[in-house]
Order: structure tokens, then sequence, then C-alpha cells
């Protein structure tokens, strides 16, 4: 018997870390088996950190974004699923789906937001004790909005927390460049809102967009756009690899055309010339210009030498990483190069899967050493970017299942993906894959993103979501 079986436990609640659309479709699915959720979000609403993405528009359509256990929560209420064919934008995805899921009468007593876990650990041991260990009930420690320390007891958790807010440094090898930090003031996230709300900050201005992933790619139109309208705004597009292949993709033979077609868009803005395309560049150094007034230089090395870009701008599409600090007293069974759980690491391991090929995976492949603890959603995936939504709905539907004692359902793989046609690929170390996941833009960590192999392949599996924070695919992931 478990310890989130013992009866001594079930009257504690799951907590579930994390209020986007993993983390409430993981507490749909338990309150289904009759367990208690308790979901936690750092952000001031349920999907605040797709909000700040709100204005990118997802690559797979409505039929592919919703949790089946969610869908049956929201059905009672009158809400109306939205047209299964149409794209939503982030905000869309919100207003229309997380906002009205969280509102239920079953689940909205059961979020707690500004509430920012900072540490999961075991009541009144550490993580050296062994002997007993599963005697100690799980909690979790939160910060609240009024900077009170409050400490939750348990009876597992899901950390579904994503990884939006833990950008890749734009460094090589993993690091932060020299004098990346004091380069801040010209430096934006993987999706600035180009034609938005920061719209003066790119206009006229000349914008270095750093990634090889749909992030860079939405924004790379978007500044095209803005060009049109701001003739001095000026696009220049740095990659590490020597190859741009797999951003342009399948173009009409793609099974989401919004996302063959931003791969052809992008192709056709650099051969007229509008964006500037340099390849095999990687950023070794800043150097900001005192007072931050003026163009910081970027500086590269290349094939042919050091090369220096000096740039108003600099878009940081690098993707992101998992946050494991605060599982540091957690017996976690962490894979040492893509940072995923051991048992799920291989079969999404980017140097050898696209999104298409990993193959559906539940609680059994999610489980650590720390009984009753599971990463789940685009944080499972660590540092790989073949994360789909779908398949984070799955892992959770499953997870829930063993929770509540029933191994069988646990097991069973209730997934199917449809086929999306073709996948760009690239070798590894090409500058590495950004996530499957789905906008026609980064996650929240969405090009069917490239198994070892140097040719466009056909997938049979397989589809683009919308993601960070838990959301399969909002944004892409990976290395410049």
């Amino acid at each position: 018997m478990t310890a989130a079986q013992d009866p001594d436990r079930t009257e504690l609640p799951v907590v579930v870390i994390g209020a986007g659309p993993i983390g409430l479709a993981t507490a749909a699915h338990l309150l289904e088996r009759g367990v208690e959720p308790l979901v936690l979000e750092a952000g001031h609403s349920v999907g605040a950190a797709i909000q700040e993405w709100g204005h990118v528009r997802l690559f797979s359509p409505w039929q592919y974004n919703t949790d089946a256990a969610a869908c049956r929560l929201l059905e009672p209420t009158g809400w109306t699923a939205p047209p299964a064919d149409e794209l939503p934008t982030g905000a869309e995805f919100v207003r229309d789906y997380l906002a009205p899921l969280a509102a239920t009468t079953q689940l909205a007593p059961r979020i707690r937001t500004n509430t920012r876990v900072t540490a999961v650990s075991r009541r009144g041991i550490d993580k050296t004790r062994t002997i007993g260990r599963e005697e100690h009930p799980l909690f979790v420690r939160t910060v609240g909005a009024d900077g009170e320390v409050r400490d939750i007891e348990a009876r597992a958790v899901v950390d579904a927390s994503g990884t939006w807010g833990r950008a890749n440094p734009l460094g090589g090898s993993g690091l932060a460049a020299v004098g990346e930090a004091q380069a801040a003031p010209h430096l934006t996230g993987a999706l600035p809102d180009v034609l938005g709300r920061d719209r003066a900050r790119f206009a006229g201005k000349h914008a270095l967009v750093v990634g090889m992933g749909h992030s860079a790619a939405n924004t790379l139109l978007s500044l095209v756009e803005l060009a049109e309208a701001e003739p001095d705004t000026r696009i220049t597009w740095a990659v590490r690899g020597a190859s741009v292949a797999r951003l342009y993709g399948g173009g009409d033979a793609d099974g989401l055309p919004a996302r063959g077609a931003l791969g052809s868009r992008v192709k056709q803005a650099v051969e007229a010339g509008v964006i500037t395309l340099v390849r095999s560049f990687t950023i070794t150094k800043f150097e900001t210009p005192q007072g931050s007034s003026g163009p910081v230089e970027v500086i590269g090395s290349t094939p042919d030498g050091s090369r220096v870009i000096a740039a108003d701008l600099v878009v940081a599409a690098t993707g992101f990483r998992p946050d494991l600090d605060m599982l540091r007293e957690v017996r976690l069974e962490i894979d040492p190069g893509t940072e995923a759980p051991v048992k799920l690491a291989p079969m999404i391991d980017p140097n050898f899967h696209s999104c298409g090929t990993v193959p559906p995976h539940g609680e059994r492949e999610l489980a650590h050493p720390e009984q009753n603890f599971y990463i789940a959603g685009m944080k499972s995936y660590g540092r790989a970017p073949t994360f789909l939504m779908a398949t984070g709905y799955e892992q959770v539907r499953s997870i829930a299942a063993a929770i509540a004692g029933d191994r069988a359902a646990a097991d069973e793989v209730q997934l199917e993906l449809p086929e999306t046609g073709v996948c760009s690929t690239s070798l590894p170390g090409q500058g590495g894959a950004e996530s499957c996941g789905g906008t026609a833009a980064e996650p929240a960590e969405a090009s069917c993103c490239a198994p070892a192999a140097p040719e466009p392949v056909v997938i049979g599996l397989g589809f683009a979501t919308g993601r960070p924070n838990g959301l399969a695919g909002a944004l892409e992931r990976g290395d410049a």
C-alpha cells in the first residue's frame, strides 16, 4: 500500500503546482476519482504565464487543446466548446477554456493564486533519511502575496509548473555570455508583443532575433509586418546552426497548415532580404554602451572568425529549462542530459526523437524514488523539446489513476495522436531543437522537432499545441 493510499493520508489533498492546462487537468481527473486536489498558482490568475504571450496564436485547433475530464466538468455549466477547427490565441485559450474551467463550482474553491511554491520536502526529515521515509507526509512550502510563508501537507504532489520564466541563456555551452547580465536593458523575452504593447520599443530600431524555433519565427514575422509601416525597422536573425531547414519545415505538406505557412513566410522574407540571416553564430560576449544608450554589440564566433552585430534590441528566443532548485529535498531520478525522469528520457531524447515519435507514457515513466511525487507536463520533459499538450493530459490521467489506486487504468494507454505530416529535422549539434508545441510562434517550454536525420521525414504521430507553464507547446524551447 502506497502512502497515497494510506487511510491516514487520504484526508490530505494532492497538491498540484501550477494552474495551467496540465495542472487544471490533473485536478479534474483527481476529482473524478474522489481524490481531493489543491492547485497552487504563483500568478495572479489561472493561466497567468499564458497571458504573457496571449497575442500568440496556437498552431493546433481547439479539438486538440482540451482535456476530457476538464470538459466533463465544464459541460454541465452550459459551457460550449469553441469551434473544433479554429486556432485560438493564448488569450482566447485562457478566456474560453481555462478561466471557465477554474470557475466551476468543483475547482474554484480548490485553486489558490498568488501562491508561489518554493520547496517540496517531507515533514520532519531531509533528503538523506531513508528508514521510515514514507511514514512522513510530503509537504510544500509556499510564499503568498503578503510574504507569509506557509507549509501545506500533501497526500501526493504533482509538479505541473512548467518552465516559463526560466529562460536559457544566450551564450553557448549552456552558460550566459560574458556581459549578458549587463545587457539586460537591451534584451527581451521569447515572445514580445511587437505589434501591440511593445510596438514603440521596436519601431524604427534594429532588432536581433536569436533562436531557431517557432517563437523566433513568430517574432520575425511580426517584425516584418512592423517594418512595412515603420521602414527604418531592421531585422537580423542569428542561429547557431548551419541550416535553418528545420524551421522552414514542410510548407504545404505540413499537417498543421498554420505551422507550415509560418516557416514558408519566414523563408520568403529571408530570400527577399527583409530579414538578414546569420548562420553558425554562437554568442560569446555582449558589450553594452555606458548608460545603456545606443546599440549593444553582440559578439559571436563563426567558422570565419569573430563577428559583431550591433543591435538596439535582442530577442532571446532560445527556450527554457526546468527549475529543479525547488525540488532539492525530493529524491529525484533525473536523466543527466535531458533533465527528465530517467525512465522517460530515452523516449523523448531530441537526439533520436521528434514530437511525432514520442510514445504515450504515464505514471510508471514519471515516477521518482520519492513515493507519490511526480513532475508532469512540459517540466517533465526537462530540456527536451518534444512535448505535446495532449501527451501531458495523458500523463496526468495516468497519475490520477495511480494515486487513486487504480493500477490497471494507470497502465492503460488512452492517447491516440493524429497525423501531422512532415516534421522538419536537423542533425544533432546543429543548434538543437525547440519544443514541438504549437503556436504560430516558445511554455510555455512547435514544429515536430528534429530527430537525428538530415532530411525531412514523414512522421505518423504528433501535433503541435500551445504551452508554457505546462501548456504543451505554446512556446518552443531549445538552442539558437
